[in-house]
């Protein structure tokens, strides 16, 4: 019997790109490189206009004992000009500007690691991993060797998340089936860096051919075995997997290794492989390109700082006229307004969409009290009442009634007769409850 959890709901799933083989994409003009593509501290740009850079070079920074990742060169060639874009979260922070060469002149510093992996110390691995710039490469984005070091000593397994539940996007599921070696590899990595001896493979049941793939190749281990999940969203959110998994539920405020457990990426597997093995920094990744709009839909292996345009030109272009742009799923991505958005770290999908997809628009969206959205709710919250406080900008209620445990999974947005975008007043709601909080400390930390 497939692993699951309370709540979530089914939704149409769109995989219209399971089938479609990884392609690289040919060598782009230029890489728009954002100095922010992770959770932390912006990067300090390392480089200047004009500066010649190698493939795998290190071009930004931030300072020791922050928070955040360095920022690699994903091309070789010349920086143009290091400037001020948005980039899909909102905030605003500097781009670096390569003209690409087409040379792919690599970096000298880049090496593999010599030691075996018996021989290496977990610092040592924490180091390799922060120096390659690897964040969580699902979409959340946190620096993985921020992760590793809050969870030492305080977990006994890990989970590789491989759900890849949000419609359309099937980057890891053909990660799974091209490149399985490179995610196990990664994972043996890190049960090393962690000095725990468990770790699950989380597959939902519509990727029976990666099931059957990993556990062939998994015949042997004693460490690393394969779980497989019910197909539900948000089945790939950390709580509702680790519930799934282990039967605990993490309390309001805590992390997953609270209950014991650490949760990465199969990407981030493979791009820790990747940079063990080759010493090759995180300066690419597979996106899924897919939406009724586009022609052709792909699986892409994209050069970080490729702005959409082209994945979009590669896959034949538009079929119709665009309504909207989206980066990541359809659920939790964010939609653009830039057409030429670069391709970050974090970036597993550019979705296109016409007017005619996408949910029915009501005259008036309107509660009508059904409670669709507690029954479907996998943190069993109250979204109405949260939405509602958040409307009439009572903060405090809100709050009460749990707005910062929300995923922002979307479930009961895609489930309400109403037409009510219930999640997106619960996100305005949370950001002005941690603003308030942060005035607030400000305004202490001044006394």
């Amino acid at each position: 019997m497939a692993y699951t959890f309370n709540g979530g709901i089914h939704v149409e799933e769109y995989k219209n790109t399971r089938k479609c083989r990884i392609e690289t994409l040919p060598p782009p003009k230029k890489v728009t490189i954002p100095l922010s593509q992770h959770i932390g501290a912006p990067a300090t740009a390392l480089v200047n206009p004009g500066d010649t850079v190698t493939l795998g070079q290190k071009i930004g920074d931030v300072a020791e004992g922050m928070l955040g990742c360095p920022v690699h060169a994903s091309v070789s060639g010349t920086v143009k000009e290091i400037v001020k874009k948005t980039i899909p979260t909102g905030a605003v922070v500097d781009h670096i500007v390569i003209e690409n060469d087409m040379q792919d002149t690599l970096c000298p510093d880049i090496h593999p690691t010599e030691k075996r992996l018996t021989d290496v110390e977990s610092a040592e691995i924490v180091s390799v991993i922060r120096e390659a710039g690897i964040v969580g490469m699902g979409g959340a984005a946190f620096p993985t060797y921020a992760k590793i070091n809050s969870a030492l000593g305080k977990v006994d397994r890990i989970i590789i998340n491989c759900a890849e539940c949000e419609p359309f996007i099937t980057a890891n599921h053909r990660l799974l089936l091209e490149h399985p070696a490179s995610v196990i590899n990664g994972v043996k990595i890190l049960l090393k860096a962690l000095g725990v001896r468990t770790a699950y493979i989380a597959v939902e049941d519509n990727k029976m051919d990666a099931v059957e793939k990993l556990e062939e190749l998994l015949a042997d281990s004693k460490m690393i075995s394969v779980r497989v999940m019910k197909t539900k969203y948000p089945q790939g959110d950390e709580r509702q997997l680790i519930f799934a998994l282990t039967g605990q539920e993490i309390p309001a405020g805590k992390l997953p290794a609270d209950v014991g457990c650490v949760i990465f990426n199969a990407e981030t597997c493979a791009a820790i492989y990747k940079a063990f093995s080759t010493g090759m920094p995180s300066v690419t990744r597979v996106v899924t390109v897919d939406g009724d709009c586009i022609r052709r839909p792909k699986n892409l292996l994209v050069p970080v700082g490729t702005e959409a345009g082209e994945l979009i030109a590669f896959c034949g272009g538009l079929a119709r006229p665009p309504k909207k742009l989206i980066s990541g799923g359809p659920m939790m991505g964010a939609a653009q307004w830039d057409p030429d958005m670069p391709v970050t770290k974090s970036t597993s999908a550019v979705l296109v969409f016409s007017e005619r997809f996408g949910k029915k628009r009501v005259p008036a969206p309107v509660c009508i009290h059904c409670g669709r959205c507690v029954n479907h709710c996998p943190m069993h919250l109250m979204p109405m009442y949260i939405a509602q406080f958040s409307q009439a900008g009572d903060l405090k209620r809100a709050e009460e009634y749990g707005a910062m445990s929300c995923v922002e999974c979307g479930s009961c947005s895609y489930n309400c007769p109403g037409g009510v975008e219930i999640v997106q007043h619960i996100r305005v709601a949370k950001a002005s409850i941690k603003a308030e909080k942060a005035r607030a400390a400000t305004q202490n930390a001044q006394k």
